[in-house]
This record gives C-alpha cells, structure tokens and sequence, in this order.
C-alpha cells in the first residue's frame, strides 16, 4: 500500500511544483535571472521590449529583431471600438485592476484565441494594448477624454506616459518606465504565475490565462504593496516624523507594505535597482520629502526588524515623481508581467498535464445520513 506524500509549508512555501526554463529566483547571480540573464544587466543595457523578446520568445533579439518587434507592437496599439465602448460602461470609481481584467476578456471576445499557434501573436496584441485599455477608461472616467492611442512613443513604457499625460515624456521618465518594467516582467511561481500556469493545462484560451492572472495579482498579499506604500509615506512630512509612526505602527503590530518577501531571505536585487532611479527623480523635481521619508523607513524596518524594501516600496516613490496616479501603480505591473505569464502558459502547453493536486483532509470522519426527525 502506498500514501501520498504529504507537502509541509503554509502556502506550499518550499515545495517544487513544477519546471521552467524562464526564471531563477534567489539562486543565481544578484537574485533574479531571466533565462540565465541577471536582471541588474538587463535593466542596465536593454529596452522592456528587448526582455519581452527574451521571455516570449527565447532569446534576446538583434537590431533587425527588436525593430521588427517595435513596430509590430506599436502597429497594435488601437483598442477596437467595441472594447472603448465597454471600456467607457465601466464605472468611474472601479479598481483600475478590474479595468485590466474586464479589458482582456472582452478582447478574448473580440479576437478569440481558436488555435494554439495564435498564441505569439494574441499575446503581442494584449501586450500592446494594456497600456490603452486602462488610460483610455482613466482619461474618459475622470474627464470624457477619448484619448488617443497614436503616441508614435517607441516604446511601451513611453506610449503609457504620452497617453496618461497627454504629451511626450521626458528621456528620464521613459528609461525609468522601461527599467520598472523589465524588474516587474517575471519572477516564477508567484501566485498569479502558477494561476495562469493552472489555467493554461486544462488548455483554455490565452485570454482566460491573463484573466485569472489579472485577478490574482488583484489580491492586496499580492500586487497593490506600491500603492499601500504610497498611501503610507505621503501622509509624512519629515523623515523623523515618518520614523515615529513607522515604530508606533510595529508596536501596534500593524502590516507594513513593501518589506519582505516570500522568496528572497536577505535581499530584494530589484530595490537598490529602482532605488537609485527613484533618487534621480527626486532629484529632478526637487524633492526634499518623500524620497528621505521611504529611505528613513528602510533604515527603521531594517534595524527594528531586520527586514528589507521589496521592489515595490521604492516603486512608489518613482511612480509618484512621474506624475503618475497611485491607483495604475499595480496596473503597470500587470503590462510588464503579461510577458512572464504569457510564457509561463507557452511552457506549460509544450509540455502539458493537467496540475491536480491532492489535499489533506480536515473534516469529519465517516459518518451516515440520519433520517430527519432524528436530527437536532
């Protein structure tokens, strides 16, 4: 007689469940690799559009490539009408993430996913236009601005800037977008990762994939730690005054966004990258708060807890320097993530079972239905 054998670890923390050629976490280099690429060398020598390349399609592409790429991309930039018509029915005090979510189902509607070999090109078409789907329903919810989705921006992360702005971003603020992008675009087993990933072996659509994924990182224990953290350090004024309430709030046994993480033990590789982009920015603007505000809360949650920023905390900041509203900080996440998922659920179907685990049962033991009047 055989047993399974039982998994040990609160949310499968440790436990192997499954294999991918996409991403190291914690075992390579600085800490973060995607397909053997270390994410500081990336982030210092590629456009986002270069690491989509990689990640969706296996390799870092030549000049010809990326140039081919590019233009596909932006030749996809246009939202159907019927999807701005749906977009436009979306109430104005929605979740931005519910936006994106509703936004690519419909277009799962629009341009259905009928055979696998689409997958490549549905995906660059959801790439494309994630951008759109959440400035077009942000600029027509706050002020009945259809915006335009013809940018001619060369990159994604410039086209995002031009829509919500409605002019050209500066060379500063569009490198920033492509280095947060490239840090946000894949990371393993995450938990909307492995959602995806559970989607993609009953071989539904890839729409169906993003979707779920979407909803997932929807969840506060997931995404949204950049907003929480902006919503945290704007209510300071001085880094002593943020220091006061950052001690009171560990007293108080209170949850604070942005430090640690379930993978990473001493380090997460992708803060000092965003770190140091968001201490440029204040520098740009002039800012004499907020930036030492987040490295005050740094040094007190570090020397009080021994607990270090993830990529989020310092994303807040950054965001926030490029006039950028708190409530799309999570929705950026998901137009760089899109490529880790996409491929997560390209990999899955290449070799696919369907993932069904087993659980260990709590209930009651065996027992029979008593007739009716003998209940209570």
């Amino acid at each position: 007689m055989t047993t399974d054998k039982k998994l040990s670890g609160a949310g499968l923390r440790g436990q192997v469940a499954g294999q991918t050629s996409l991403c190291t976490v914690g075992t390579q280099g600085s800490g973060l690799n995607y397909r053997g690429y270390d994410v500081d060398d990336l982030a210092d020598n590629c456009i986002f559009e270069e690491v989509a390349h990689l990640i969706l399609k296996g390799h870092l592409p030549t000049q010809t490539e990326l140039d081919s790429y590019r233009a596909k991309l932006s030749g996809l930039r246009e939202l159907p009408a019927a999807l701005k018509a749906a977009l436009e029915l979306i109430p104005a005090d929605a979740h931005p993430m519910d936006v994106m979510r509703t936004g690519v189902s419909m277009l799962g509607n629009l341009e259905q996913e009928t055979s696998f070999e689409q997958q490549g090109d549905r995906v660059d078409r959801i790439l494309a236009l994630l951008p759109a789907m959440v400035v077009y329903w942000y600029r027509f919810a706050k002020d009945g601005t259809r915006t335009s989705t013809d940018t001619g921006a060369a990159t994604i992360g410039g086209h995002f800037l031009h829509m919500l702005h409605g002019e050209k971003p500066s060379e500063l603020h569009e490198q920033v977008m492509n280095v947060s992008l490239i840090l946000y675009a894949e990371h393993e087993f995450n938990a909307s990762t492995f959602n995806g990933r559970v989607a993609a072996s009953t071989l539904t659509d890839i729409h169906s994939v993003i979707t779920g994924a979407i909803g997932t990182l929807r969840g506060p224990l997931h995404g949204g730690a950049n907003e929480a953290a902006m919503e945290m350090i704007e209510q300071w004024s001085s880094a002593d005054e943020a220091e006061a309430a950052i001690l009171n709030k560990l007293a108080n046994k209170e949850l604070i966004m942005g430090f640690g993480h379930a993978v990473y033990k001493e380090r997460d590789p992708r803060n000092a990258i965003i770190k140091k982009w968001s201490e440029k920015l204040a520098q740009e603007v002039g800012d004499e708060v907020l930036y030492p505000v987040s490295v005050r809360c740094e040094e007190v949650m570090k020397r009080e807890k021994g607990m270090f920023c993830n990529a989020d905390f310092f994303h807040a900041s950054a965001y926030n320097f490029m006039g950028i509203p708190t409530g799309l900080f999570t929705p950026i996440f998901v137009m760089s993530r899109i490529t880790g998922w996409a491929a997560h659920a390209f990999e899955q179907r290449a070799n696919n079972r369907i993932i069904r685990p087993s659980a260990e049962y709590t209930g009651p033991e065996h027992r029979k239905v008593e007739p009716i009047a003998e209940r209570g």
